[in-house]
């Protein structure tokens, strides 16, 4: 007989209590300041326990089955929960069809910090994006979004498919969006992207900083060229008489 959903959550949810690292725990709980409740799981050990459940569930039950597990799991503020959640489905990406991208997409409204968020972004809804371009549609979308995870996720999203030398046009329209963006964490989920962009197809990254660097947050430039040879990297932090001095330390 099956057993409900809920009813495996909450064992998964008990394995990951019972497995917990309390120092790693209170260090985890410290650096995000209380906002979430940290199990103290290390990602590669969450990664295996996630293949192994993965395999059970999905094997017995299919995958519908399993993407309610998940869906289960990708609420509160436990972080091992929701990075559990994303990592039981990543392996699957080329099975869910437009119906799971929008489920997927929906978890943004219950992120609570970047690391659960990223984890959502980058492991499931950018490897489904790569799947089907047609999907960047979202990303425009979501970079005009008045919420803030759903701003990150449209330049997060874009990694994975920027180190597969993909979405330039849309990294190009996405940093055009965000760009006045006065949130520090779009800001550094753009730089993110073009950094990561700056590493895999450096001249065309080069050239688009060098001709948008008076119009982008320091931030976001920053970020952007810390794998940038030294030269390219003076070259577009070199401050600009034509920027206002109270832009230039944003």
């Amino acid at each position: 007989m099956r057993k409900p959903v809920r009813y495996i959550a909450d064992h998964l949810r008990q394995v990951l209590k019972n497995g917990a690292s309390a120092p790693h725990t209170a260090e985890v709980e410290w650096f995000f300041k209380n906002v979430i409740t940290s199990r103290g799981w290390y990602t590669p050990e969450l990664r295996k326990l996630a293949r192994r459940f993965t395999k059970i569930i999905k094997g017995d039950q299919g995958l519908d089955y399993l993407v309610a597990v998940a869906n289960d799991l990708f609420r509160g503020n436990v972080l091992e929960e929701k990075v559990l959640a994303v990592l039981l489905l990543e392996t699957s990406t080329k099975e869910f069809t437009a119906a799971h991208f929008q489920l997927f997409e929906s978890w943004l409204k219950r992120v609570s910090t970047w690391a659960d968020h990223d984890a959502l972004a980058g492991y499931l809804l950018g490897p489904m994006i790569v799947l089907d371009r047609k999907r960047t549609a979202a990303v425009l979308h979501w970079a005009k979004s008045k919420d803030r995870w759903r701003r990150r996720a449209a330049a997060v999203s874009l990694i994975r498919g920027v180190r597969l030398g993909l979405f330039e046009r849309e990294a190009v329209r996405v940093t055009n969006l965000l760009r006045a963006d006065e949130d520090d964490m779009v800001r550094k989920g753009l730089g993110w992207l073009l950094r990561e962009s700056a590493k895999y197809n450096r001249a065309f990254t080069l050239a688009f900083l060098l001709r948008s660097r008076d119009k982008l947050p320091r931030l976001v430039l920053r970020t952007a060229c810390e794998t940038l040879p030294a030269a390219d990297k003076a070259r577009i932090l070199k401050p600009s008489a034509s920027i206002p001095q109270n832009f230039r330390n944003r």
